[in-house]
């Protein structure tokens, strides 16, 4: 007969969609190609989620668009997640994630 051995238990992963994770305020910038209900599709992916951005800023330059996204409360990995859906969004031809705090950060102004 077989001895038993004790099994052993693989460490857990860590679970990067619990809602105590880390949240940050993320900036989305969207280049597409300057369709009429890209707009829609792209706040859809936040619609459907229950989310509403903190700041939209939308401007077209010919045949392109530019799309700026400010949302607040979302996990890094979450907001990978739906930067990943943006850019699998036809028409859409770049988008560029960053942390929003940081990006508004300039550099230090001397005293003069």
């Amino acid at each position: 007969m077989p001895s038993l051995e004790a099994v052993a238990i693989a460490p857990t992963r860590a679970d990067v969609w619990h809602a105590a994770n880390t949240h940050c305020r993320v900036q989305y910038q969207i280049l597409a190609e300057a369709e009429p209900d890209l707009l829609c599709r792209a706040l859809n992916l936040f619609a459907l989620q229950g989310l509403t951005p903190q700041r939209v800023h939308v401007e077209r330059q010919g045949d392109m668009l530019s799309l700026d996204i400010v949302m607040d409360g979302l996990s890094w990995h979450r907001a990978q997640v739906i930067a990943e859906k943006l850019r699998n969004l036809i028409s859409v031809c770049s988008v560029d994630l960053q942390d929003a705090d940081i990006a508004h950060v300039g550099p230090a102004h001397a005293a003069g």
